[in-house]
């Protein structure tokens, strides 16, 4: 029947108008139908990428009254992040009444896509449901509603519809990451670099560039609805609650969602791969469920001003599309009452009281809730909270805090509470009257909150502490752990080292941001228990972090504190001393030094006395402490008397008498800010119930050197080696008193302890910028006229100087900038603001200062100069260390392992590695070296060249796996690490890894003192076999040493390391005793950066028991022939005649250790290997041609009147030089000489300079037209007298020519005497290349042809 039906059909004539007609009411169909009705089959299918992003375009121009589509960036693969914004007006930033940001994200992980549709069915809901369902049009008219569907596209793609436990293929990006562990953690460093995942950066920078209040992070693989936190410190894998401030709230809010998802609130997803799974009211705790680090919502959370949480919506990850209608049903509502939440708790507006301007970034505070929001950009704010009674507080930098109290959040709509705040220059401000109402409250600063800032402590209503005992170590350590756990967002417990007998010598960080340096804020640091029976310092700085913590968001002084201020407190720095001594101890000693019974305060570098004393670990720990972070203030807790002693605490004479500092009148007002607080000590007449004791202090504060004589003294050597302003406090006469006085000694310094940390807020702050890109320099010098004590700015530009109120003249400087002056008014309370902008030196020329001259450069070049400033700052290199970690498993290797590791190498990265013969041994093993660039079989002049050089003694072989390791840490991180990829592109390393491999056979591991296998197997140190002239050998050089001669005499080389060991010390040239050393500066400073990089190297202690000079090494750099002066150097030899500077790096005190020693080893010498490859890209470097642009190559450029480099292929040179001023010579033959002079910056990359040789204009001293003519007569005579003397001239004439001959054939090895000869005045630029002063120079001449 239908069969017939269709051929009648088709063979009828009115077939063409019926098929119009169709066609005709199908397009009427779809002009008139509601977009709900066309859309039904969108609950039966995925759209993939492109479909998804036709589909929201579509939308977004349809409903352009209240939809916006905007990209956030872009996945790996390229794919654009679609985010659609749903509002009334949603291009327009409403700026009144303001409506929270709400944001659902989707398809995290790229294999569950659920909530991808379902994300798009709720996007098409909202748009078609707007104007017509009342609760949808609220909705959208109060809320700011942003909904990605998919984070992850590109895993999207790789997915598979029907697989319900999904894939790592899809569910990581296309780089293989997984999103959600990607993000920063508080309780564990992700190390994950931004270009590995760009969709997470863009959501990053997404979260924090919008003040968020609630959101949703939706996934699939179960059915449940999980909170913050999502891990916890111990990282157990499940079981542990990890719960944060809004417990409570994420609770609710979590309930919300699973309430009204008809499967979720079973708590019993029922899920294949767990059938026996469930959740109590179908939510859980992140923690509890599993520990996931790097989680999304705990950054939210944390980072941004958002609450959020994940939402599981299915057991099968990617289920057939036939489920996809359910899973919208199931989901519907709970999408819509979770997003209805985010008007609950609190919202109003802050704004100032003398304009009404609207307050960004303010503070809003709730007592008993340790998290905090900030408004967003008109001065909004929105937090959400529970039904209850709450105490709320404002708080803006320059604005005197406010709190209003007994704010009733009911349930259902947000209480209204607009703050105004008064600023702390503002007086007389009329205070206006609080409505009664609850649900609509106003609040002015000018009265209630300024009364209650300018209160003393007793009427203010504070948490005090509680439990007063004396804390011995373990106890400590739980404290500290207790308080960093509860106080997570503004506490950070970190240790600096350990003492002698291995206790942590911890410290805890409060600040509102912990962690961060922040950008113009101070910081601050107290030290206890440096004696360790001097115990009421210890107690007391516990007693302060309970206080800190307990009384933030309630008490306006400590939030303020916390918030403008990061606080660093170290209750005790000698845990061993502390465990030794007794309670009730007055004036006893027992416990007072450490372990080692060395007396800490007495064992730090003096600028008086030589403190012969090895340096301990406890004071090693906190000097590094103290040059790591850019402390302003500092106070060291003692006991045994009562007073604030400042410096200078002993004096060259060593006697007692007031030694006075540049600073005496800031360390004056310091003492004095801690002593009024405390009326006992203000008094003057200390432990008056000691009759012994009959001292006196006016005010309570003395001179250290004016009480008695300290040599070695912690105060001292924190104002002289760093910034930091650091006086003595002497707590009380008792140094050990019973538990049962603590609470005294907490009240009576209570307050003087807070104003303490107030006073590093006087003086001057600002920030030193580059006026060419605004970014800040670093380690500009400030000075103040008439104060001899500089201080140095920050690595990000920022700076704090202490002083009292008065007018100054501040100068600034930098190396490579003009300096500036201003002068300045410090005011009586407060901090003055002041801001230097200085500008860039790009060189000099024939006396001639160019200013901001530098050339546009090219945006890669540029790139890596920006690179180079970044790593060489005080966090670049650790930054870059924390992003590359490596997995060895250490051991010593011996030469046939080694050759099969460097050929694995080259195996394995043959595109960036290339593997050389130098030659062989005594014993025919093969001296390799090993070269890392991005292009090692192509010579490339203008990238320097660095040598790593290792095993010279055979019997240290330390520094030869160091190297194998450094060399196989550069070649993994290669195409990973966007910073070791372009050290390696713009570099060629070359490592040589044992250059003594027979000694090495030899050589006995665990002998820290064996010589066997120093030497080669004719028993010769090959580190006294590098002679570069015959008169001075007796014997053929050594194999070995050959090898690396011929290497070094290639020249190009821009610096080398040599790997040594027997010490802990850097050395540079020269190792023989008579030698000059014109260029020493830039060689000290070589092996000053290696050794700053070192942990312990730079604090001058080798701690090696076979020292001489213990606690003798400034900065653990010395001048070779300090150490072992000796003939026949291999640094000697670099220099000398490979015109390229040279260190050797004592690693180990022990030759041989033990093999368990190397990844501390390591860890030791990564970071100042790392250093030498940025290092080598400054000094100066540059191009020398002719006016036509042709290169000169062999042109001498002569550095500061002494050392030669050449110019090399291309015209290249290229110099390491210290920071400073140089002056830059050109000389070569036929042309005029060129000088420049030029600015080397310790964090820039190398100043480039052209310089452009005109012809010579003197011939022989006379005009060149001069000697032309003359020349011109001279021939035509010879011409016409040819004839008559042709017999004598010919003869004379082929002498002449056939030495010549003999002379051109060897030019190259004469090159440099026929320069001498032809350059008449020059002669002395070019003689003061490195030679000994016994050298002759036919012996010279000989060695160059060497």
């Amino acid at each position: 029947m239908s069969g017939q039906r269709v051929n009648n059909l088709c063979s009828s004539h009115k077939l063409p108008r019926m098929v119009f007609s169709l066609l005709v009411v199908y397009i009427s169909s779809i002009n008139s139908a509601p977009l709900g009705e066309q859309e039904a089959e969108t609950y039966n299918k995925y759209y993939n990428y492109t479909e998804l992003t036709d589909l929201l375009k579509s939308l977004a121009q349809r409903f352009a009254n209240i939809a916006n589509l905007t990209s956030i960036g872009k996945s790996v693969e390229n794919r654009e992040l679609w985010v659609m914004r749903i509002t009334k007006d949603p291009t327009v930033d409403v700026t009144f009444p303001g409506k929270p940001k709400f944001k659902y994200v989707g398809n995290m992980h790229g294999d569950e896509t659920v909530s991808r549709q379902v994300l798009v069915y709720l996007l098409e809901y909202l748009l078609e449901k707007y104007g017509e369902d009342q609760r949808v049009t609220e909705l959208l008219n109060t809320t700011d509603i942003y909904i990605m569907p998919s984070m992850n596209p590109d895993g999207f793609e790789k997915s598979i519809e029907g697989q319900c436990t999904g894939t790592d293929e899809g569910r990581y990006n296309a780089k293989n990451f997984d999103l959600n562990r990607s993000f920063p953690d508080q309780f564990e460093e992700i190390h994950v670099q931004a270009e590995d995942i760009p969709e997470g950066a863009a959501v990053m920078k997404w979260i924090l560039e919008n003040k968020f209040v609630l959101s949703g992070n939706l996934h699939g693989g179960t059915v449940v609805a999980s909170y913050p936190y999502d891990d916890s410190a111990d990282h157990e894998t499940e079981g542990t609650y990890s719960r944060s401030p809004d417990d409570a709230l994420f609770s609710y809010l979590a309930r919300v969602y699973a309430q009204n998802n008809p499967v979720m609130k079973t708590g019993q997803p029922m899920c294949e791969e767990n059938l026996s799974e469930t959740f109590k009211d179908g939510i859980t705790n992140g923690a509890k469920w599993y520990d996931v680090a790097g989680g999304m919502q705990d950054y939210n959370y944390l980072k941004g001003n958002c609450l959020e949480i994940t939402m599981e919506l299915s057991c099968c990850k990617y289920p057939p599309s036939s489920q996809l209608r359910t899973e919208w049903d199931n989901n519907r509502e709970a999408l819509l009452a979770y997003m209805e939440k985010i008007h609950i708790g609190v919202r109003g507006f802050v704004r100032a009281a003398r304009n009404e301007a609207p307050l960004a970034d303010a503070v809003i505070m709730v007592a008993g809730i340790n998290h905090n929001v900030s408004t967003a950009r008109y001065g909004d704010y929105y937090r959400l909270l529970l039904p209850g009674t709450y105490t709320i507080t404002a708080v803006a930098p320059g604005y005197i805090p406010m709190s209003v109290a007994g704010v009733e959040v009911n349930e259902g709509k947000a209480t209204e509470l607009n703050i105004t705040l008064v600023a702390e220059t503002d007086e007389n401000l009329t205070t206006p009257s609080i409505p009664e109402s609850s649900s609509d409250t106003s609040a002015d600063s000018g009265s209630t909150s300024k009364a209650a800032a300018d209160e003393k402590q007793g009427s203010r209503v504070t948490v005090q502490p509680q439990d007063f005992r004396h804390h011995y170590y373990n106890d400590m350590e739980l404290f500290l752990k207790k308080f960093s756990s509860e106080y997570s967002s503004i506490t950070r417990l970190y240790f600096i080292g350990k003492s002698v007998q291995g206790r942590l010598l911890w410290v805890m960080e409060i600040s509102n941001n912990p962690g961060v340096h922040e950008l113009g804020e101070p910081e601050f640091k107290y030290i206890g228990n440096m004696h360790g029976n001097e115990v009421v310092g210890r107690e007391l700085l516990l007693n302060l972090i309970e206080y800190l913590c307990r009384n933030y968001g309630t008490d306006p002084e400590v939030t303020q504190l916390i918030n403008s201020t990061r606080i660093h407190i170290m209750p005790s720095m000698n845990p061993d001393g502390y465990e030794m001594s007794q309670e009730g101890d007055i004036e006893g000693i027992q416990g007072r030094n450490n372990s080692n019974n060395y007396d800490l305060n007495r064992n730090f570098p003096d600028r008086f006395n030589l403190i012969t004393d090895p340096r301990q670990p406890e004071t090693i720990s906190v000097m590094n402490w103290a040059k790591s972070y850019p402390f302003v203030l500092s106070a060291n807790l003692h006991g045994g008397s009562l007073v604030v002693n400042y410096p200078f605490d002993d004096n060259l004479e060593d006697v007692v008498v007031y030694s006075k500092s540049s600073d005496d009148a800031v360390f004056r007002m310091l003492a004095l800010a801690y002593s009024q607080e405390n009326i006992q000590m203000h008094d003057g007449y200390p432990c008056k119930e000691l009759h012994s004791y009959e001292e006196h202090f006016p005010d309570g504060i003395t001179n250290g050197a004016a009480w008695y004589n300290v040599h070695g003294g912690m105060q001292d050597w924190n104002y002289v080696n760093t910034n930091c302003f650091e006086v003595t406090i002497e707590l009380g006469c008792y140094k050990y008193p019973p538990a049962k006085d603590l609470p005294k000694y907490w009240e009576q310094n209570r307050e003087s302890l807070l104003q303490f940390i107030h006073q590093v807020h006087r003086g001057i702050k600002g920030m030193v910028i580059d006026s060419k890109d605004g970014s800040g320099i670093p380690n500009a010098t400030i000075t103040v006229d008439l104060i001899n004590h500089s201080i140095t700015s920050n690595i990000a530009g920022d700076y704090w100087r202490l002083l009292v109120p008065g007018k100054y003249l501040l100068n600034v400087s930098a190396q490579g900038y003009s300096s500036v002056s201003t002068h300045v008014d410090v005011p009586k309370e407060g901090v003055e603001i002041v801001n230097f902008t200085l500008t860039r030196i790009h060189s000099y020329t024939t006396g001639q200062m160019t200013e901001d001259s530098t050339p546009i450069l090219d945006p890669s070049v540029e790139e890596f100069q920006s690179l180079i400033k970044l790593l060489s700052g005080e966090s670049g290199l650790d930054k870059l260390i924390m992003d590359t970690p490596t997995q060895s498993s250490f051991r010593y290797r011996r030469y046939s392992e080694v050759s099969e590791f460097l050929r694995g190498l080259t195996l394995n990265f043959p595109e960036i590695t290339s593997l050389h013969s130098l030659g062989q041994s005594v014993e025919f093993r093969t001296i390799w070296a090993l070269e890392i660039s991005n292009n090692p079989k192509v010579q490339e002049p203008s990238e320097p060249k660095i040598r790593f050089v290792a095993g010279i003694h055979g019997n240290a072989p330390v520094g030869t796996e160091l190297l194998l390791e450094f060399a196989a840490s550069l070649c993994i991180n290669y195409g990973k690490n966007a910073a070791i990829t372009k050290l390696i592109n713009e570099t060629r390393i070359v490592i040589l890894p044992s250059i003594n491999p027979d000694g090495r056979e030899l050589a006995k591991e665990k002998d820290c003192t064996s010589t066997v296998g120093m030497t080669n197997v004719h028993g010769k140190d090959l580190d006294s076999d590098f002679f570069g002239n015959a008169s001075q050998r007796a014997a053929d050089p050594q194999p070995e040493t050959r090898a690396v001669m011929d290497l070094i005499q290639e020249r190009g080389f821009s610096l080398s390391v040599a790997l040594d060991g027997g010490s802990v010390l850097v050395t540079y040239p020269y190792d023989k005793p008579v030698q000059s050393v014109e260029n020493e500066d830039t060689l000290k400073y070589l092996a000053t950066v290696y050794a700053k990089n070192h942990p312990t190297m730079h604090l001058g202690n080798t701690g090696c028991p076979n020292s001489s000079q213990l606690g003798n090494i400034p900065e653990g750099v010395l001048r070779a022939a300090e150490w072992h002066s000796h003939m026949g150097s291999m640094k000697d030899f670099s220099v000398d005649f490979g015109h390229c500077p040279e260190m050797t790096v004592y690693t180990s005190c022990c030759l041989f250790p033990q093999a368990e020693m190397l990844p501390t080893l390591w860890t030791e010498n990564r970071k100042s290997l790392l250093s030498m490859l940025v290092e080598v890209h400054k000094g100066v470097r540059g191009v020398v041609k002719d006016k036509n642009g042709k290169p000169i190559v062999g042109a001498i450029i002569v550095l500061n009147g002494g050392v030669r480099v050449f110019t090399g292929e291309g015209g290249y040179f290229h110099a390491l030089l210290a920071p400073g001023l140089h002056n830059i010579e050109a000389v070569a033959d036929g042309y005029q000489q060129q000088s420049q002079k030029v600015s080397v910056s310790p964090f820039e990359a190398a100043s480039s300079i052209i310089i452009e040789f005109d012809m010579e204009n003197d011939i022989f001293g006379l005009p060149r037209e001069l000697v032309v003519a003359s020349a011109a007569a001279a021939m035509t005579a010879l011409v016409v007298t040819a004839c008559i003397i042709w017999c004598v001239c010919s003869a004379k004439s082929n002498r002449q020519k056939d030495g010549f001959h003999r002379l051109r054939q060897h030019r190259d090895d004469y090159d440099d005497e026929i320069r001498l000869m032809s350059m008449g005045s020059k002669k002395s630029l070019l003689s003061h290349e490195f030679q000994d002063e016994s050298e002759s120079d036919e012996d010279t001449l000989y060695t160059n042809k060497l």
